[in-house]
């Protein structure tokens, strides 16, 4: 139920946002993408601060699952007001809004996120049952990122204008809630561990964490490859209205990239445990590369094809959420066994900083692309474009994302926790 906030949160505003920016409020490509970059760059300084703070938080719920209420319901109503923002006659002042209100958004978020995922490391000890657990949560993310993301923009049309947005940021505020809600109250049974979070300050404990050699692999794999799924997601309607030139292909779009998550999660999650998670976590980064570097053809290709391509991007990004969410309670369980602290607070609030960076850059690097191929922003979302931008577009949804992607291949290929782990459950005794 987490996932269901979560979902909706990381990915409506990546994908409607820098639209609204410069389609509606008429803001320039590159101050829209600083405005979209800003607040999320926040949370890179915020989210181990609030690991730290759950971390230390003593309440007989548990050391979680108070700051799920408390931030979800912030959160929830932050979001309602995101794109609620009146009529001020002003770009500055309407723009100032959005840049405040996300900024609050995003501090929620970060309160809200940080203690959602380090929940699986204290409810299981258990290698196998950690993958099983993360792919429910990543079936259920999937479901979430396809409803709001194939419904955000429909609402937003039907609607129609700055209205438009105005309605279906309360109806994504309502999905939320029902989310936060529904991690709060299913959570109360679950095992919640005993968080002892060990000696020092802050500084203390990511320094700590900054040493874990696996860790830093994989949180740089995985950040890369959030940049390059940010950069997608914030093309999606661009290329649709830009590229293709379909009415509702966005939302056709956004479900073939999320649409076989449903149905491939548990594929994936069989693979990992006959092959090992991070062999899988390769396979799955290389299928993504590969239909997001074929969806370069969107200029000249049929659109079925361009649909086909970014369904292939779909049956990769299944797999690369579920293999580092199961991978990341490994990392933070071997601190623990070694050091008989449960640092989990801190390594999921570097890692919700990493993954928050690299969403929140990749709008914003897209936007620069925006920029480079003279996008031309306007306040009626009909603006005839160049053919530089249109190619500036195709490229930012497609090649930019492959590179990414192909690129964090070089650090997860040095990660060798997975091996160690699957020694040990090969041969318990031996290890023992």
């Amino acid at each position: 139920m987490g996932s269901v906030a979560t979902g909706a949160f990381g990915t409506v505003p990546g994908l409607m946002l820098l639209p609204y920016l410069t389609d509606t409020l008429g803001v320039a490509a590159v101050l829209a993408g600083l405005v979209v970059v800003l607040p999320k760059a926040w949370d890179v300084v915020l989210n181990p601060v609030a690991g730290r703070i759950s971390d230390r938080t003593v309440d007989p719920r548990g050391a979680r699952r108070p700051w799920l209420l408390r931030a979800g319901i912030a959160l929830a109503a932050g979001f309602a007001l995101l794109f609620a923002g009146p009529d001020l006659d002003s770009r500055v002042l309407e723009t100032t809004w959005v840049l405040v209100v996300f900024l609050a958004c995003a501090s929620a978020y970060a309160f809200f996120q940080v203690p959602f995922v380090a929940m699986p490391a204290e409810i299981t000890q258990d290698y196998g049952e950690r993958t099983r657990l993360m792919t429910w949560r990543v079936a259920i993310l999937a479901l979430t990122i396809l409803l709001a993301g194939a419904t955000a923009p429909v609402i937003r049309d039907a609607v129609g204008g700055r209205d438009g947005y105005r309605v279906m940021g309360l109806v994504m505020a309502g999905l939320i809630l029902v989310g936060v809600v529904g991690a709060y109250r299913g959570t109360r049974r679950a095992p919640i561990g005993a968080v002892d979070p060990g000696p020092g300050t802050l500084r203390d404990q990511l320094r700590v964490v900054a040493g874990a050699r696996d860790f830093r692999l994989l949180l740089t794999t995985f950040v890369l490859q959030a940049l390059a799924t940010g950069c997608m997601l914030a093309g999606v309607d661009y290329l649709a209205g830009d590229v293709l030139g379909r009415d509702r292909s966005a939302t056709v779009l956004f479900v073939c990239f999320v649409g076989p998550a449903l149905l491939l999660t548990p594929v994936w999650s069989a693979v990992g445990a006959r092959v090992g998670k991070r062999r899988a976590y390769t396979a799955a980064s290389l299928v993504l590369a590969l239909g997001a570097a074929v969806a370069a053809t969107a200029q000249v290709a049929p659109t079925a094809a361009v649909f086909a391509a970014v369904a292939l991007v779909g049956v990769g990004y299944a797999g690369c959420q579920v293999f580092p969410l199961a991978m990341l309670p490994d990392v933070a369980a071997a601190d623990a066994r070694t050091t008989g602290e449960n640092r989990a607070g801190v390594y999921t609030g570097v890692w919700t900083a990493g993954e928050t960076l690299g969403l929140a850059l990749g709008p914003g690097l897209f936007a620069l692309v925006l920029a480079l191929g003279d996008y031309r922003s306007g306040t009626t979302g009909d603006v005839a474009q160049p053919d530089s931008a249109v190619t500036a577009i195709t490229l930012g949804f497609s090649v930019l994302p492959a590179v990414l992607v192909v690129a964090s291949l070089w650090w997860l290929a040095r990660y060798r926790l997975d091996d160690e782990l699957d020694q040990q459950t090969a041969h318990p005794q031996e290890s023992a």
